[in-house]
C-alpha cells in the first residue's frame, strides 16, 4: 500500500514523539480483566458476533479513528507486540458481551492496502476501505462496505497562501512554478492529471510524510495532507513553518469517494450478517457519542501512542483539533437522507462513471458493469441514528 495516499496524514514520522496521555509502563502492555457479559439494557452482541470483534485501521492510532476507540472499555489492553488495543466492547459505557481489538495500519501492517489484510486475515471483521479502493479491486479482491462514519474524505492539497494569495482551489495551482507533492500511487492525483485540473508536469509523486521539502521551497511547493491534520500542525507545531496554510478538500475538485468506511469482505459479511445488523448501529452511534464527547476514546489513543513507541508522534492538540475540524468541515456529518453512516448510493454510482476510466487507464481492472451494490450496502444503518 502507498504511505497513506488516500488517509494521508503522515507528516509527523520523522519527527520525535510528542508527550502523550496516558499511563507509564516499562512493559509492551496494560492489561485489565475483562467483564464480557452484556450489561442489563445494553446491546447484545454475545451469540451472533465473534467472541471477538476485529476491526482493522489504515494508520497508527489517531483521532480519526476515534469512533473506534470509543468502542474500547475501560479495562483495556494495549498490546505494543501487535500494534492493537484490546478490551470490552461498549456501547452507551455498557458491555456488549463481546470483547473489541482495533489493530493500527500503515506501518503496522508493511503499508499494505487493508484489502489485503481482509483477505489474509478471515478473522478480522471489518476494515477502514475506501470506495476508490473498493473499485480498484472490485475484480481481484471485492470488498463490500457497511457504514460510513466520515462523509467527506479528509484528504486535501494544501498551500501556502502568503507565496499564494490568488490560489482558492486546487485548479488555481495549475500555473508555472508551481510544483505539486504526492504520495506516488494516489489515484486522487491520476484523476486531477487526467481531467485537466493539474498538469502532469508540475506534479512531484515523491512525497514521504516529511515536512522538509514544504519548508524548504519556501511556500513555493503544494503538496497532499489531511484536512484534519496538517493545517493545525505547521501552524501550531512544525517549529519551521509556524503559520496558516491554505488548502482544498480532493472531494470538492471532484473526487468523491469515501474515506474510511468500514467493509468486509463479501463472505464475513454474509457470514456475520446478524452480528452486523447489531454491531453496525453500534458503530453509528460511537461516531456521534465520539465526535460530542471525544476524551476518554482520545485519551486511549494517545496511551497507545506512547506505549506503541514507533515513531508516530501525535499529541493531545492534535487530537482535539481534528475532532473540531471534522465537524467544522462537515467530513463527519449526515448523509443527504438525514442519517450519520449511511452511503449516498447516487453519489457512488457517478463516482464509479468517475474512476473507472482512471484505473483503467493505470492497467487495473475494474468489474464490467460495476454498481453501488457491488461494493457498498446500507442493509445494516439505523436511519434514525443521526448527528445533531
Amino acid at each position: 500500500m502507498m504511505k497513506r495516499t488516500l488517509l494521508g496524514v503522515s507528516v509527523v514520522a520523522a519527527l520525535p514523539l510528542a508527550a502523550c496521555g496516558g499511563s507509564d509502563s516499562s512493559s509492551d502492555t496494560t492489561t485489565a480483566t475483562a467483564d464480557t457479559t452484556a450489561a442489563a439494557g445494553g446491546v447484545d452482541l454475545s451469540g451472533v458476533c465473534p467472541a471477538k470483534v476485529i476491526l482493522q485501521t489504515d494508520w497508527n492510532p489517531e483521532a480519526e479513528h476515534g469512533f473506534l476507540y470509543n468502542l474500547i472499555g475501560p479495562n483495556y489492553e494495549v498490546d505494543a507486540e501487535k500494534v492493537a488495543v484490546r478490551g470490552d466492547l461498549v456501547s452507551g459505557g455498557k458491555s456488549t458481551g463481546v470483547q473489541v481489538e482495533v489493530r493500527s495500519g500503515g506501518p503496522a501492517i508493511g503499508f499494505q492496502q487493508v484489502t489485503a489484510q481482509l483477505y489474509s486475515d478471515p478473522e478480522i471483521l471489518l476494515g477502514f476501505v475506501s470506495t476508490d479502493e473498493a473499485v480498484s479491486h472490485s475484480v481481484d479482491k471485492p470488498t463490500m462496505a457497511v457504514v460510513a462514519p466520515f462523509n467527506i474524505n479528509p484528504q486535501i492539497i494544501m498551500w501556502d497562501p502568503a507565496t499564494y494569495p490568488d490560489v482558492k482551489t486546487i485548479a488555481d495551482l495549475k500555473k508555472p512554478g508551481v510544483k505539486v507533492r504526492y504520495f506516488q500511487g494516489a489515484a486522487y492525483m491520476d484523476y486531477l492529471i487526467q481531467t485537466g485540473v493539474l498538469d502532469k508536469k508540475q506534479t512531484d509523486d515523491t512525497y514521504d510524510g516529511a515536512p522538509a521539502s514544504f519548508i524548504a521551497s519556501g511556500g513555493k511547493d503544494a503538496q497532499q495532507g489531511f484536512g484534519t491534520a496538517e493545517p493545525y500542525f505547521y501552524e501550531k507545531v512544525l517549529k519551521d513553518w509556524m503559520k496558516p496554510v491554505a488548502y482544498q478538500y480532493v472531494h470538492d475538485a471532484g473526487w468523491t469517494a469515501y474515506a474510511q468506511s468500514l467493509a468486509g469482505t463479501p463472505d464475513n459479511v454474509t457470514k456475520y450478517a446478524d452480528c452486523l445488523k447489531k454491531l453496525v448501529p453500534v458503530i453509528q452511534q460511537s461516531q456521534v457519542d465520539y465526535v460530542n464527547s471525544p476524551d476518554t476514546a482520545n485519551a486511549i489513543i494517545l496511551d497507545a501512542v506512547g506505549k506503541f513507541n514507533n515513531g508516530w508522534a501525535y499529541d493531545a492538540g492534535q487530537a482535539t483539533a481534528s475532532v473540531e475540524k471534522q465537524l467544522s468541515d462537515k467530513l463527519v456529518a449526515n448523509s443527504p437522507d438525514g442519517t450519520l453512516g449511511s452511503f449516498d448510493l447516487d453519489r457512488i454510482t457517478k463516482f464509479i462513471a468517475t474512476a473507472t476510466p482512471v484505473y483503467t487507464a493505470t492497467g487495473a481492472k475494474v468489474k464490467a458493469g460495476l454498481t453501488p451494490a457491488d461494493i457498498v450496502t446500507n442493509e445494516y444503518i439505523d436511519p434514525a441514528i443521526k448527528l445533531g
